[in-house]
């Protein structure tokens, strides 16, 4: 063979070889890495970017991360649903009665509501869903604790269900935004079936989620045709993707990141939702002394981190509840415990650490705003003589070592409500919660709530929660930082975000303006 034509041949089997390795790196991608914001117009379609991976399943009865609850809001829908005022509506059901002793609810169905396998959806339906979720026999589930006054609950033809319960609750309405799922479909786990406005239809763990309008949908139908989720944990690659054009909406990002995307973008404000803190591993030393606790909330300056961190932008929170909670939130516990360090040092010194002591607080990576929050907490706590380290774990890591193992001995994480009921929030410390990740122990709190339970007044309920909320912000449960504002980034040609007063992502109202 002759030099030229080795070369040539060389050449050829570069160009080659570079050819099928395009194909394989486009081939592993999502498809939406090939497009660009036009051809997604064009195609009525958005790129969503989500800080993290959903639950292992997608089965809604057994999802434990607001993350996950987030996404699938579009999905699935209950006898109720939440609207953006902070009231709920007959989703599913289209109306219903109570009974005069309030101890009967009767829900009539929607006529010809269609499941997203097609199925019309029955009253056995909606007897099976809230079913399983009240006696969670299934291996996963997670119980409604609600639920647990439930003594009947039937379909007393095919359109209507009468649900009794064993004593009058002013909060049980709320919990019925529950999911209804078709009784007979056992492939949840990886290919929900609900009734919302979106129909979903595949998932690749650990980069993207794809749901597609739901032609048959019974109320009003989602201006888009498609919406991809993409998973990007690191937030300088979540950042870079929406200013390449990779990404045309981003809930959950800070004032910081928001300032380099330019002009590209419009800006959304609303807030979280959530109940950012401290969270302090109550069952662990130092901090199952409460004198230890008390010191870190004073140590820590809770404006100082929304004005450093976040620009001004959140609001201020002193207990487990947020302001979007209107008559539960109790303004005055925002200024509990005013930053002072030598009130810091002093509880210190009485708890016997003079000297202060060292510490570590696990957070998520893949949430900026708490990787942030715990840079200026670092600071601050240095200020009383205490040594914080951050652990920056996986989110992974940090649901399976901190939520549900307990294995922590601070982080910053925030809490949400998961329906729209101050139970939701200040349940989870009873002392015998699942969820209770920071063992939180105290008597009066858990019959403070046994209370609020057995009362069918609404005014006494409020009270009682509000004193529950004292409980915790006296004993200093935790160190509570914020409610964060929530910016939302909208590619420009883009409009329809909505806020809720849970942690929610409403697609269906997003659309093209052109």
């Amino acid at each position: 063979m002759k030099k030229g034509e080795a070369m040539k041949k060389r050449c050829l089997s570069l160009l080659l070889l570079a050819g099928l390795l395009c194909a394989v790196l486009s081939g592993c991608g999502d498809s939406s890495t090939a497009e660009t914001p036009e051809s997604r117009a064009a195609a009525n379609t958005i790129v969503v970017g989500i800080a993290q991976d959903l639950d292992n399943s997608l089965d809604p009865h057994k999802t434990v991360k607001a993350g996950t609850r987030e996404v699938m809001f579009n999905v699935f829908e209950g006898l109720m649903k939440p609207t953006p005022e902070g009231d709920l509506t007959p989703a599913i059901a289209s109306d219903y009665q109570v009974s005069e002793d309030r101890l009967t609810y009767t829900f009539t169905l929607r006529d010809g509501v269609k499941f997203h396998n097609g199925d019309t959806v029955t009253a056995e339906d909606v007897v099976y869903s809230i079913q399983r979720c009240a006696a969670a026999t299934e291996t996963g589930i997670v119980p409604v604790e609600a639920f647990s006054i439930i003594t009947d609950i039937q379909a007393l033809d095919e359109r209507t269900v009468a649900i009794t319960i064993s004593e009058p609750s002013n909060e049980f309405i709320s919990y019925l935004t529950t999911a209804i799922l078709p009784a007979d479909y056992e492939e949840q786990d990886t290919a929900p079936v609900g009734t919302g406005p979106f129909r979903f239809v595949s998932r690749t763990a650990q980069d993207s989620i794809v749901l597609e309008k739901f032609d048959e949908y019974w109320g009003t139908p989602a201006n888009l045709d498609k919406v991809t989720f993409k998973i990007i944990e690191n937030a300088d690659s979540l950042l870079m993707s929406l200013q390449s054009g990779a990404i045309d909406l981003c809930a959950h990002l800070t004032s910081t990141q928001v300032a380099q995307l330019g002009e590209d973008f419009q800006i959304e404000e609303g807030t979280m939702n959530l109940v950012q803190a401290l969270y302090l591993n109550n069952a662990m030393a130092p901090f199952d002394n409460e004198l230890v606790r008390q010191a870190l909330s004073y140590a820590v300056d809770k404006q100082g981190i929304i004005d450093l961190a976040f620009d001004g932008y959140g609001s201020p929170i002193g207990s487990s509840m947020y302001p979007a909670f209107g008559k539960y939130f109790d303004e005055s516990l925002t200024d509990y415990y005013p930053h002072d360090t030598e009130k810091a040092k002093e509880l210190l010194a009485q708890a016997g650490y003079p000297d202060g002591f060292s510490m570590t607080i696990t957070v998520p990576s893949n949430y900026k705003p708490h990787m942030d929050t715990a840079q200026v907490l670092v600071q601050q706590l240095a200020e009383v003589g205490i040594t914080a380290e951050i652990q920056a774990v996986e989110w992974e890591s940090w649901v399976s070592d901190a939520y549900t193992n307990r294995q922590f001995q601070s982080t910053v994480v925030g809490v949400d409500a998961s329906n729209m009921t101050a139970r939701a929030l200040l349940e989870r410390f009873t002392s015998t919660a699942d969820n209770n990740f920071i063992n939180y122990s105290n008597a009066d709190y858990d019959a403070l709530f046994a209370q609020a339970q057995a009362t069918a007044d609404d005014a006494e309920q409020t009270a009682l929660y509000k004193e529950m909320e004292k409980n915790l912000t006296e004993h200093a449960a935790n160190v509570y930082i914020q409610d964060l504002a929530d910016l939302v980034a909208v590619r420009k040609g883009l409009e329809g975000v909505t806020f809720y007063p849970i942690y929610v992502l409403d697609l269906s109202g997003i659309h093209y303006t052109a």
